[in-house]
């Protein structure tokens, strides 16, 4: 590796692992230097930089642009002014070195253009509360001499990078600039100077506004809208949860992410909060992930959630009729459609704060974004007032062409993107495979298990915490129940798929079945699938955005054999309780159905507790044959796995069935003798 592009990554990592220096997939690092070109053999100046859309803190060589920087600098010659500067974009195709890496970002000029061979461009919250102040410029004066310059308010873009090279070689003492409204750029002769050009301007901004800002920036408490304690705050922001998912999915499902930061319910007990949140953000990157401005609950924390809830309805729509006129107010015949008009962030004093995304991800780094606008309003109102870009400016990139075509770009969303699941017994065996099928699929998940190291286990083989949780319960208890549903609730923001799959099976004949056999299996199975039905169909009807609830029954549901009461009558129980959800809860766009398998040994929990032995014995084979004579009886000879079950989960509560609910999709490879009728 090219010692250039080493420094670069080395220095990009430190970087943006920091967050008081720059958020998630903000900002930009280059190097220029010099490497040998395959086709002629000789020397070729490149500049190496952050690609379109990467992460600094997890750049690696391939999250990088390549271009000749001939080639880029001679596009000063072509360049036909600002209100032309967005083709320069598709220009930089033409300078790529090979295949060039990654897509260049629309802030390439601004690296291209400075002499220094080294550019740093970040979104540190204490630069951005200079550069959104009132009087920005005239602070970056007083806190930097001459040695950062202010550059005003424009567009990233190619203009940009000229005005910074100008600035730059105007002022050969300065070490960079705050950007009005956005951030700052430093430069360095060397990787390690840019570098401390970098931490020296963000760590002077923020030292100047500790040492000189006010006490409170945001004014005086708020009677009553201080943060509840804990655990009520919790159980109120659960149950608010799926009334204010239903207003941020009016227009399309969101996924969402809770937070409860002290930095969040602080701001929001504070007199100053409601101007504020009005105001919107400022840096590109907030307000393109946050929208202009946040939907602000205007009640104090212990307002009845009645009323609360009353209350939010009635926000939301003022809120989308005010986006609505936002976007009439600036739209030119060239944009882009309207996009949807909900709110990203929603804040409730006393409680915290909702963001929303088209995945678990892009909700949670929102709401980074929305602390961070919180942090930036902080520091300019300690030492000035803040006072973020205009509308006008903010739609213009939210709606900008270039904008667009990169959301075009996207790949098509996996079939249940967007959705989240609850899994009961998914630690393990068909449980596991279902929540592994839905992840797969694009869904949240939550996998419930009694055994919360392994439910914790499995879902981190699913992923981060952005992919799956994992939670204890007891589906024979109310309150876990509720806990579980709740925990679904905070962690992804909602909830629309849920599959009853915790079970246990006991192989007994009818009269050495005791009573305690016999209550242990309803317990679990069709109590417990009631209670975890009942659960989250409340939570279901609240969001009014439909949803799924399967039942893992079984071929025995309908099939009777020997010496399988218990097991056996509580999935008849399950059976029926599908159908009279289906018939309930239909008027609420929630779709009800089962599956039933049979014989699923290999990867069960159920067979390898002693039920295999147990039906082995039944029908005189080895444990270890069993699957093979379960695949014996059926029709197709095939034996069912975990994944055949997962599988019919995914396809029932995919695209293809949405017209479909009160059905029991048999899995068991066809045994006649369990043909529904």
């Amino acid at each position: 590796m090219n010692q250039a592009v080493s420094d670069l990554l080395a220095r990009s990592n430190r970087l943006g692992s920091d967050p008081r220096n720059t958020n998630y997939a903000g900002g930009n690092t280059s190097a220029k230097g010099t490497d040998v070109d395959p086709a002629t053999g000789e020397p070729v100046e490149l500049l190496w930089v952050k690609g379109s859309g990467g992460d600094l803190g997890t750049l690696t060589e391939a999250g990088l642009a390549v271009l000749r920087l001939d080639r880029v600098r001679g596009l000063v010659d072509v360049y036909p002014g600002v209100e032309r500067e967005d083709e320069m974009v598709a220009a930089f195709d033409y300078c790529l070195h090979g295949r060039g890496g990654a897509a260049p970002s629309i802030d390439t000029s601004m690296h291209a253009l400075v002499d220094l061979p080294h550019v740093d461009h970040l979104h540190p919250d204490s630069g951005i509360a200079i550069a959104t102040a009132v009087d920005g410029e005239e602070l970056t004066r007083r806190i930097f001499g001459d040695k950062v310059v202010w550059v005003p308010w424009r567009r990233p873009g190619f203009q940009l990078g000229l005005d910074i090279r100008d600035i730059q070689r105007a002022n050969p003492d300065a070490v960079g600039c705050i950007l009005g409204g956005h951030g700052i750029t430093a430069w360095g002769r060397s990787s390690e100077e840019s570098e401390q050009n970098s931490l020296w301007i963000i760590r002077t901004a923020a030292e100047y506004i500790e040492e000189h800002g006010r006490p409170d920036p945001f004014g005086a408490e708020l009677e009553g809208y201080g943060a509840l304690p804990e655990a009520e705050r919790r159980a109120r922001a659960a149950a608010l949860a799926p009334h204010i998912r239903a207003i941020a999915s009016a227009d399309r499902p969101m996924v969402g992410h809770f937070s409860d930061a002290d930095v969040v319910t602080d701001f929001l007990a504070r007199a100053e909060h409601p101007r504020l949140a009005a105001l919107g953000t400022s840096c590109p990157d907030h307000f393109l992930r946050t929208k202009v401005k946040p939907l602000v609950l205007d009640l104090p924390a212990d307002a009845p959630l009645e009323r609360a809830i009353e209350r939010l309805g009635e926000l939301h729509e003022a809120y989308r009729a005010d986006y609505a006129a936002y976007y009439e107010a600036h739209a030119t015949p060239e944009s882009p459609a309207m996009r949807g008009a909900d709110p990203a962030i929603v804040l409730v004093p006393g409680v915290g704060m909702f963001s929303f995304g088209k995945d678990k991800q892009t909700a949670r780094v929102a709401g980074e974004f929305y602390t961070n606008a919180i942090n930036v309003m902080r520091g300019a109102e300690a030492l000035s007032r803040y006072q973020p870009i205009s509308d006008a400016e903010k739609f213009r990139i939210e709606y900008w062409s270039l904008e667009e075509a990169k959301l075009q770009r996207m790949p098509k969303p996996r079939s249940h993107a967007g959705r989240i699941a609850l899994v009961t017994g998914a630690a393990s065996g068909i449980g596991k495979a279902i929540a592994t099928r839905l992840a797969a699929e694009g869904a949240c998940v939550v996998i419930a298990d009694l055994d919360l190291e392994k439910a914790q286990s499995a879902a981190a083989e699913l992923g981060s915490t952005d992919v799956a949780i994992g939670v204890q319960c007891d589906v024979t208890r109310a309150d876990e129940v509720q806990a579980a549903v709740d925990a679904a609730l905070l962690a992804f923001g909602g909830l629309d798929l849920v599959v009853n799959n915790a079970g246990l099976s006991l192989s007994k004949s009818l009269l050495e079945t005791t009573e305690a056999d016999w209550d242990l299996q309803h317990d679990v199975m069709a109590k417990g699938s009631f209670l975890v039905s009942r659960a989250a169909a409340k939570a279901l009807i609240d969001q009014g955005l439909g949803g799924d609830i399967v039942y893992i029954s079984s071929k025995n549901a309908v099939f009777a054999g020997p010496n399988n009461i218990a097991y056996s009558a509580t999935k008849a129980d399950q059976a029926h309780q599908v159908r009279l959800l289906a018939a309930e809860l239909g008027q609420h766009g929630v779709r009800v159905n089962g599956i039933n398998p049979d014989g699923v040994v290999r990867g069960s929990g159920i067979f390898a507790s002693g039920w295999g032995a147990s039906r082995a014995k039944v029908y005189g084979v080895k444990e270890e044959e069993l699957g093979k004579y379960y695949a014996g009886r059926t029709l197709l000879g095939r034996e069912v796995l975990p994944e055949h079950v997962a599988n019919a989960v995914a396809v029932l509560t995919g695209d293809e069935l949405t017209h479909t609910t009160g059905l029991h999709v048999p899995v068991d490879s066809g045994v006649a003798a369990a043909f529904l009728r």
